[in-house]
């Protein structure tokens, strides 16, 4: 049975929108399938590993009602390592699925559909707002790669979405550096926290890709709710308390200057080239006029960097996490940018010159 004759861009565009979250080795096997449907000719692909879930538009069908589960990462390979310009026709028989190119045939296995699990969506609406896509992703890129990796404490492995009034919040932190950033939307909500985990912020970055469009967002309970460019994303939250951060951003370091966003990046990317492999340490001098950078290794190997800052305060030298450092010069589009010190065992915030919604607080280390 003919179940679908389309371009290969129009199949293979929604199988990579949900893929994403797709794990080739699941203790449940169906879960490395896509579910494929048709109603009244119009065809949606869904995957989902039961944490998160990705519904979106496919092309148009040749039968009006089918449901199919094929393995998502193989249909994707073939599609992919197809020409550009094919044309594919996919046929269901027997619960197998043959997909046919040109002289190319490829036969795949289908599971039954009836045993694909989706995910109970919550019905409970704690608010509702929309946001413009390319601020949304601008947003995001500014603290997630503050959020931690795998780290015990779980509520961490995310990135905190908080809401109030007309206020939209994103903070991220690993417990070494945190990042905050803030706008306005046109709402008037109550206040609320959502942590969103590391995998939904990942795929958010993929879906936001029409800049002018807006995003719709829902805060249902124990959920969120994304949707935008015909794709439906529904993420459990993490469930814990996030860090105040109000209590980690210091408020009352005086040792402040500007300096070159490039600049200093440069100097870093090319002190970090000889910097301790494990430990990534680097050690910045701040004196009158002068900021240095300087790194070592086990190798007795050294760099070192000059840049002249408008600085006229006393001589520090604090020690920082390398990446760190670089990790808030490369998401940032600022021009330059204002670094307050306060003492060697405090923390240091970046922030950029009028701009008074984003902040990044790192913390010092023992070098």
């Amino acid at each position: 049975m003919l179940i679908l004759q389309t371009p290969r861009d129009d199949l293979l565009k929604p199988l990579q929108a949900v893929t994403g979250i797709v794990e080739r080795k699941h203790t449940l096997p169906i879960l490395s399938n896509v579910l494929i449907e048709s109603r009244a000719g119009k065809t949606a692909v869904l995957a989902t590993d039961l944490e998160i879930q990705i519904h979106t538009d496919g092309p148009q069908a040749e039968q009006n009602d089918f449901r199919i589960t094929t393995g998502a990462k193989k249909l994707q390979d073939i599609l992919r390592a197809l020409p550009e310009s094919a044309v594919v026709r996919l046929d269901w028989a027997d619960n197998r699925l043959t997909l046919k190119a040109g002289k190319s045939r490829f036969n795949l296995q289908t599971l039954p559909a009836e045993d694909f699990p989706t995910m109970n969506v919550s019905e409970t609406t704690d608010a509702v707002f929309s946001v413009e896509q390319e601020m949304f992703k601008h947003m995001i890129s500014q603290v997630q790669y503050s959020m931690a990796v795998q780290d015990i404490r779980y509520y961490l492995n995310g990135l905190l979405m908080q809401v109030e009034g007309s206020s939209l919040r994103l903070v991220a932190t690993d417990g070494h550096r945190l990042a905050y950033c803030a706008a306005a939307i046109k709402s008037d909500l109550p206040k609320t926290d959502v942590i969103l985990p590391r995998k939904t912020v990942l795929e958010l970055v993929k879906l936001l890709n029409q800049p002018k469009e807006n995003i719709t967002i829902e805060l249902l309970g124990n959920q969120v709710r994304f949707r935008c460019n015909g794709t439906v994303i529904v993420s459990k939250i993490i469930d814990g308390k996030f860090p105040d951060y109000n209590r980690v951003i210091p408020l009352d370091n005086d040792k402040i200057f500007l300096i070159g966003r490039t600049a200093l990046l440069g100097a870093l990317e090319r002190s970090a080239i000889l910097a301790n492999e494990k430990f990534r340490g680097v050690r910045i001098q701040l004196s009158p006029g002068i900021l240095r950078v300087l790194c070592s290794n086990n190798e007795q190997e050294e760099a070192q960097e000059e840049l002249e800052i408008a600085y006229q305060g006393e001589e520090l030298e604090v020690g920082f996490n390398i990446s760190y450092l670089m990790d808030v010069l490369r998401s940032s589009g600022s021009e330059d940018m204002q670094l307050a010190f306060g003492d060697a065992n405090r923390s240091t915030l970046f922030t950029e010159p009028g701009n008074a919604d984003f902040k990044y607080i790192v913390m010092p280390m023992r070098i």
